[in-house]
């Protein structure tokens, strides 16, 4: 089974400038990402699709491949994943040979761990690699108590019989965690989407390994984790 691990890292962010390169726990923030796909040994190559030489240059010393500098169109605000991907996925495939998956790997989730690629890949492989997996994590609220506001009223999403019931009572609910998306190649140029309704969904227990880093405040959370487990 072949799989490229990408990271997509762009240099431009704005609600926290050069966070791919920003220390966290003595690493790049990428660099977390990069090791622990790389510690998983499931993907046949590693690769980073950077706009930025700085973002380049700390992926290779991790290990990770940078054939190239993503182009200018593809770096941009309004660029998408999945333009990303299929960019990436074109040059590989024609360098390397067919690829039976892609994982996206979102370098904004330091602390996914490599036995969760693992298991995620394999989940993968066991529908034979056929159908998307993604990684959700439980729901912070529950849509069964969420609501809409019209001038001066409030209506629940789900309807009134809804909201009444206990905690407890309550399904499970999920929401996406950003954190890893596998496709098989050719499913993603057919559909232009890493989301299909019949993907899988790897679900992640541990709310550390769901992190998301998009705002200062966020990895202030993440440099205060680590600093609490190290005391520990």
């Amino acid at each position: 089974m072949r799989i490229l691990g990408l990271v997509p890292a762009r240099g431009g962010s704005k609600r926290l400038p050069r966070k791919n390169v920003k220390p966290l726990g003595g690493m790049p923030l990428i660099a977390w990402t990069i090791r622990s796909a790389i510690e998983s040994q499931c993907c046949t190559d590693v690769m980073v699709s950077t706009d930025d030489c700085e973002i380049a240059s700390v992926s290779r010393q991790y290990g990770a491949k940078v054939p190239w500098l993503r182009p200018i169109e593809l770096a941009s605000d309004n660029s998408s994943s999945v333009d990303v991907a299929l960019h990436a996925l074109d040059f590989y495939e024609n360098a390397y040979g067919e690829l039976d998956g892609i994982i996206l790997l979102q370098p904004t989730s330091p602390f996914r761990k490599a036995e969760s690629i693992k298991r995620a890949i394999k989940l993968f492989a066991d529908f034979s690699c056929r159908r998307p997996v993604v990684s959700m994590k439980p729901a912070l609220n529950h849509p069964e108590w969420c609501f809409e506001i019209n001038d001066n009223s409030i209506e629940p999403y789900l309807g009134w019989d809804k909201i009444y019931q206990r905690s407890q009572d309550l399904p499970n609910a999920w929401s996406l965690d950003g954190g890893m998306y596998i496709i098989p190649p050719n499913r993603l140029r057919q559909e232009g989407e890493f989301l299909l309704r019949d993907t899988i969904p790897f679900c992640i227990e541990d709310k550390a390994e769901s992190i998301d880093i998009d705002t200062v405040e966020d990895f202030d959370h993440c440099a205060s984790f680590l600093t609490e487990r190290f005391v520990a």
